[in-house]
């Protein structure tokens, strides 16, 4: 992408009210006014939390908005540039329950309350193979900490990749930890009983992944 291009789309970012940009500051200062306030300040209503996690283009985001118009959901991504596509499609079709923060994982308790959220889905991360990038890896213990301290007790995560090896670094950390493990699947679109909302909604990369016949996996967790 251009800069230009990238410029273009940072300036319509600001235009867009589903779109939230606060400073690293904003956050480490605990002056960002939607943390603990997301349902009422932003979404004005009431219903359940979702957020996902690198949401790249804000597809999934999207989808799962349009099929839970009961949830709210945001799109969690450092690239705006990307989610600059989720953001204007659901600007376009009017969709009022979806949303998109501009910020790093790492401060994602910074963004969000204690027993805010009920649900967050990963998909299809990095996996930060070498071990250098272990620290990155978003299912990782430190990441799992954060998950927890924003999650109500009966908060689930959901991870799904295309990467064999986070599903079983994943597997291997959840079960060694003693988290509670409530689905585990290394090829959900060649199982049948998959969960739905994992096999009905698929992301651009997605769909190649599956015309390439690479196996996607996935997981569902709670944190204990």
């Amino acid at each position: 992408m251009g800069s230009k291009n990238k410029l273009r789309r940072f300036k319509e970012n600001e235009t867009f009210s589903n779109v939230i940009q606060p400073s690293r500051d904003e956050l480490v200062q605990s002056n960002f006014n939607l943390k603990g306030n997301w349902r009422t300040g932003f979404f004005k209503n009431d219903n359940p939390l979702v957020l996902e996690l690198g949401c790249g283009k804000g597809e999934y985001s999207v989808a799962l908005a349009k099929k839970y118009p009961n949830k709210n959901f945001i799109g969690i991504d450092i690239k705006g540039a990307r989610f600059w596509r989720g953001a204007k499609t659901a600007v376009e079709e009017n969709i009022s329950n979806v949303g998109f923060l501009r910020t790093q994982i790492e401060l994602i308790d910074h963004a969000f309350a204690e027993n805010e959220v009920d649900e967050i889905w990963i998909t299809f991360p990095d996996p930060q193979i070498k071990y250098k990038r272990t620290k990155h890896r978003m299912t990782n213990a430190t990441f799992l900490e954060r998950y927890k301290k924003i999650l109500t007790s009966d908060g689930v995560v959901n991870l799904k990749t295309d990467s064999e090896f986070m599903h079983g670094y994943t597997l291997g950390l959840l079960h060694g930890a003693g988290h509670e493990v409530l689905y585990a699947n290394h090829n959900v679109y060649k199982q049948e009983g998959s969960p739905e909302e994992v096999t009905s909604i698929q992301t651009f990369y997605e769909s190649q992944y599956l015309e390439q016949n690479k196996p996607i996996t996935y997981i569902r967790f709670k944190i204990k």
